[in-house]
């Protein structure tokens, strides 16, 4: 047998793998997991009953359109259905956009630190990663990014609120940026953590798209809606940009059972703000007691908080594993710590009260 391997593309020798958040031990002692942003709640009411029912056929193709999806969120967002396409998570809709827009050649902005994905969908894509650095307050600097604009220059993701710091672009600093970008050039909005902001000055993309043409919102139900694993994403954007979108889009990829739960999630949007209103509480009551503690905290308008530790990360995630939460860190940089159950959150307080003592 020849030990030739076939060839493959020299670029994905350099592009790492997305690595997920690490799951709660198992074995004896109570651990939470506060490493991937999920939603600690189960599903909503009805929810696993539409999912329950769905999988009853799952023999069969799901409807490649969503069209029962499409003309719910038509409904829910105000806009045409022209303007929506679909897909597995809104990373999934990114990468989408990617293959749409950028090949070699070609460059896509984002800040960083920001989505762990950027870099590698964008690489993946053959394209040039411009990463922009945050502020020293871990906000978007905005007016670097809009100088790094070329002529080579197709996508820039503007993640709003931002992970893993949970800052917000405010509205007339958005405004003032996307007067900035060239025409041609499309800004991605992601806002997969959009439920969870209270300020009014965060906008909301959906209203910016829509005089905009150049401007593509991102949303999912995996976050506030509790949905992370279903896969299920989508895309408000013109229509020029969406048809794109659905042409890009892995035949099939939402499940039939996902796009059910996606419905039945919308249908019952009473008590997901409910849900979303009670883990805004809890970060409100972490982002306080860390503050109190001596932490330097970002405002944070995500269901995250983030504490930049440099290369005291490794040791702070190494403490709070120790004492039954694990959280994501970002070695040399911080971690990012998900709101979860109010125990879990009373672990992570205890925890970073008795590390900070020790600074």
């Amino acid at each position: 047998m020849s030990e030739t391997s076939p060839k493959l593309r020299a670029e994905l020798e350099d592009i790492p793998t997305y690595r997920p958040g690490r799951a709660a031990a198992s074995g004896g002692r109570v651990a939470y997991k506060l490493s991937s942003n999920e939603n600690p709640y189960p599903p909503l009411p009805g929810v696993l009953e539409s999912v329950v029912a769905a999988a009853a056929s799952f023999n069969r193709y799901p409807d490649m359109a969503c069209a029962g999806l499409m003309d719910e969120l038509s409904e829910r967002f105000g806009v045409p259905l022209a303007h929506l396409a679909t897909g597995t998570g809104s990373v999934g809709v990114a990468q989408q956009l990617l293959q749409a827009t950028s090949g070699p050649g070609d460059e896509v902005i984002y800040a960083w630190r920001s989505f762990e994905a950027y870099p590698i969908i964008t690489r993946i894509s053959g394209a040039t990663a411009v990463p922009v650095p945050l502020t020293v307050g871990e906000e978007h600097d905005l007016d670097a990014m809009a100088d790094a604009v070329t002529a080579r220059t197709r996508l820039i993701f503007v993640c709003n609120p931002n992970n893993p710091t949970g800052t917000a672009v405010r509205r007339d600093a958005l405004e003032r940026f996307l007067d900035r970008v060239p025409a041609d050039v499309l800004v991605v909005l992601d806002e997969a953590y959009r439920e969870f902001v209270r300020d009014r000055e965060v906008p909301d993309g959906v209203e910016v798209y829509r005089s905009r043409p150049n401007v593509c919102v991102l949303r999912t139900f995996s976050k506030a809606y509790g949905l992370a694993g279903l896969r299920v994403g989508f895309a408000v954007a013109h229509e020029p940009v969406a048809a794109a979108l659905r042409k890009t889009a892995v035949p099939f990829g939402v499940s039939a059972p996902a796009q059910a739960a996606a419905i039945a999630s919308l249908r019952a949007e009473d008590e997901l703000l409910g849900r979303v209103g009670n883990l805004v509480g809890e970060r409100t009551r972490v982002v306080d007691e860390l503050r109190s503690q001596g932490w330097t905290v970002p405002g944070t308008h995500a269901n995250f908080v983030w504490l930049r530790l440099g290369e005291r990360t490794a040791a702070f995630a190494d403490a709070c594993e120790q004492a039954g939460v694990v959280v994501r860190p970002f070695p040399g940089e911080g971690v990012r710590i998900t709101i979860g159950e109010n125990e879990a959150n009373d672990i992570l307080l205890k925890t970073a009260e008795q590390f900070h003592r020790i600074l």
